[in-house]
């Protein structure tokens, strides 16, 4: 598509030979393509287009006002974690009319970030289902957007999460909170996924010091 870029920032080192997919899906609007710009070391490669009236009657812009252009594919970012662990980020589309994409998305996952609007907490239900279907690790991330403030408990409760569901607050603008969700995600799977199942690499050993970007 015309509106994709992918001129790359950092060349990938020629040692690097361990991919690590991670997902980042949610509701429309949500800040999936933000967050994955603000920590990728590459320029991402998106596949954003100019949103147009005639887009209007498919997709329920009412409490996206301010939202001038969609992702329609994914989004893609990059982050070296060390001489041959790279993570591999895909941004999934929100619009409903996308979503039949989101289980090739998942295929071969890490896991997955759910990032959520606690104005449309809602939104993100079909994110949650289609991950616990797939069988996909996942945190959740409530993005920053100026709305009414909700204790913990009320969003576990709101989304039907289980308790051991790392839920934390973040701002996809930011590299550091971006950073910092990504972390979570792979300590959550280290501690909780990788040794049981025997599915990831557990040489995803010490995130703390691997996203020191």
């Amino acid at each position: 598509m015309d509106s994709a870029t992918s001129d790359a920032r950092t060349p990938l080192g020629a040692t690097a030979d361990n991919g690590l997919k991670i997902v980042v899906v949610g509701g429309f609007g949500v800040g999936k393509t933000t967050l994955v710009r603000s920590v990728s070391e590459i320029r991402p490669l998106n596949t954003e287009e100019t949103m147009t009236k005639a887009g209007e009657a498919v997709d329920d812009i009412s409490e996206v006002r301010g939202k001038s252009a969609t992702t329609v594919a994914f989004d893609f970012g990059r982050i070296t974690l060390d001489a041959r662990n790279v993570l591999y980020l895909f941004g999934a589309p929100g619009q409903e009319r996308f979503w039949f994409l989101w289980d090739r998305l998942f295929s071969g996952t890490l896991g997955a970030v759910v990032l959520v609007d606690t104005r449309r907490i809602g939104d993100s239900w079909y994110a949650i289902d289609r991950l616990e279907d797939h069988g996909t690790p996942f945190i959740v991330a409530c993005n920053d957007f100026g709305g009414p403030t909700y204790a913990p408990q009320q969003i576990r409760e709101a989304l039907d999460l289980d308790p051991h569901v790392p839920l934390l607050d973040c701002d996809a603008r930011s590299r550091a909170s971006a950073k910092q969700v990504l972390i979570t995600l792979v300590e959550y799977v280290r501690n909780h996924h990788g040794p049981r199942s025997g599915r990831y690499d557990t040489q995803v050993h010490a995130p703390h010091q691997e996203l020191a970007l």
